[in-house]
């Protein structure tokens, strides 16, 4: 794992949106679109990031018992800014992916923007940095189960 790049496994095609879009269409946008985060962007800089642990936090009224058409008429009034974290911690593509897992593990998030000249490349999530350990121990067991048994 030393030598592989967060450009490695990176995903480059990452679905963003401003500061000041309604949450309301941050929670569509996790919901449909089977993502977990979403950069918060203003001029190609990351200024923030949503997570659906934000949007359940946000939607505190949900669990109040409110009902989902009030529920969404909440997060319509409620802006991006309102609840994004920041500031965000970020990646370089070319740091190695034991680097960029710390990172994810001593700051407790799921995901880390990749950064390069200050502009969004990609994002890289703990999803990514676990298929690629569970693949790479899938081809050592392929690996070590068409190797001749030795014997002496």
């Amino acid at each position: 794992m030393t030598n592989v790049k967060v450009r490695d496994l990176m995903t480059a095609k990452v679905t963003t949106l401003g500061r000041n879009d309604s949450v309301d269409l941050a929670d569509e946008m996790l919901a449909t679109g089977r993502i977990r985060h979403l950069p918060i962007v203003e001029e190609g800089a990351v200024v923030g990031i949503v997570s659906q642990r934000d949007l359940f936090r946000s939607g505190l009224a949900a669990a109040a018992g409110i009902g989902s058409n009030t529920r969404r008429k909440l997060l319509q009034g409620l802006l991006v800014k309102e609840i994004m974290n920041e500031p965000v911690i970020t990646v370089d593509p070319d740091a190695t992916v034991q680097d960029a897992a710390r990172l994810m593990v001593e700051n407790k998030i799921g995901c880390l923007p990749v950064v390069s000249e200050g502009r969004l490349q990609g994002l890289l999530t703990e999803t990514d940095v676990l298929r690629y350990v569970a693949d790479g121990q899938a081809r050592s067991r392929d690996a070590a189960a068409a190797r001749p048994a030795v014997t002496h």
